[in-house]
């Protein structure tokens, strides 16, 4: 009989049940036969990967938390309301408000085509629209697909670019006021930046990153992952921050992938694709982002790793709607004497 070495729960609705295979057996076996384990199980979803030699891991996902969209967070009514190290994006499974940080590092967003990624990316930037408004937070938005989904929000933008050209001229920018805040910040002998109006915190916001890193030419691709490595491994001091949001996360259409600090995965079409973002071992630890069925009624559901118990969390990113943006824009826009520019405005005038 198979026997089982040892449970693990990563969260009250998830466990992963180790279990040595008898003589004969293999992963394909047990994969063949899952279906059986969830009706005995009385499970939501069953997901079976190879452990060890001899040893399966069975992650058994017992209920699915998520049975209502969210509503998006709140705008903060002001500067002081906003915390930038924990800003609100949706709830965890818990139901308790799921956070993330905009200071202190990278962030990295994958999921497949409406998986939600555009939740994560305006529950955000609702999180932040006091410090927008303020100066305080200056987002530089990338979208080569045109600026199709982020156009509605373009007033929100300190640079703006919608073509590779644009883009490399942003992130040219981008890296140059790095530089000069650097050797500004060495002149005054500090070593970390506190955000501020005279030094606000540089969110460079890049939607479709493989457009930027793989799908362009190659010596355009090559500039944008040179300037991306270097305010990548620079910028954490100096408050310069990238928010990268794409759908294939392999190293080969995101050379720069080991540079984000935090992971997020949505929906994925590809079990390797959660380790690739979570890093090894995640799904078999419950992140099972690739079961995620791809319609409406589950966008926006997704796994992060807790950093303290390095175990999978779940959550689901409050649903923004068109009207959301617009409340978001009405109120956030920053005053019209702000150094706001649109690359395409720029260059016509020009």
């Amino acid at each position: 009989m198979p026997r089982v070495l040892r449970v693990r729960s990563s969260s009250r609705s998830i466990d992963t049940v180790y279990v040595r295979m008898v003589r004969g057996q293999d992963v394909a076996y047990w994969q063949e036969r899952s279906s059986v384990l969830w009706e005995a199980l009385i499970a939501h979803r069953v997901a079976i990967t190879r452990h060890r030699p001899g040893v399966v891991a069975i992650v058994i996902e017992w209920e699915l938390p998520f049975t209502r969209t969210i509503p998006a967070p709140d705008i903060p009514e002001q500067v002081d309301d906003v915390d930038l190290g924990a800003v609100e994006i949706g709830d965890n499974e818990r139901g308790e408000p799921f956070t993330a940080p905009v200071i202190g590092g990278h962030r990295l967003v994958a999921g497949a085509s409406g998986a939600g990624k555009g939740s994560v990316l305006w529950s955000t930037l609702r999180g932040v629209g006091p410090c927008i408004c303020d100066g305080i937070v200056r987002v530089w938005m990338v979208d080569l697909k045109g600026g199709v989904e982020t156009e509605q929000g373009a007033p929100l933008f300190h640079r703006y670019a919608t073509t590779m050209p644009q883009a490399l001229e942003l992130l040219t920018e981008f890296r140059d006021a790095m530089r000069d805040r650097q050797d500004d910040m060495r002149d005054q002998n500090i070593r970390a930046a506190t955000p501020s109006i005279g030094t606000p915190v540089e969110l460079l916001v890049i939607d479709e990153m493989a457009m930027l890193t793989a799908y362009g030419d190659r010596t355009s691709v090559r500039d944008a992952l040179r300037l991306l490595a270097e305010v990548m491994t620079q910028g954490r001091a100096s408050l310069f921050a990238v928010h990268g949001y794409l759908q294939e996360p392999s190293k080969d259409v995101v050379d720069v992938r080991e540079l984000f600090t935090q992971r997020i995965c949505l929906g994925v079409t590809a079990a390797s694709h959660v380790d690739m973002v979570l890093g090894e071992g995640a799904r078999e630890r419950g992140a099972l982002a690739d079961e995620i069925p791809g319609d409406a009624r589950h966008a926006g559901i997704g796994f992060v790793i807790d950093k303290g118990s390095r175990l999978p969390v779940r959550f689901r990113a409050a649903f923004v709607s068109d009207d959301d943006i617009t409340e978001l824009v009405t109120r956030c826009t920053p005053p019209p004497d702000a150094d706001v520019i649109d690359l395409d405005t720029e260059r016509g005038a020009a």
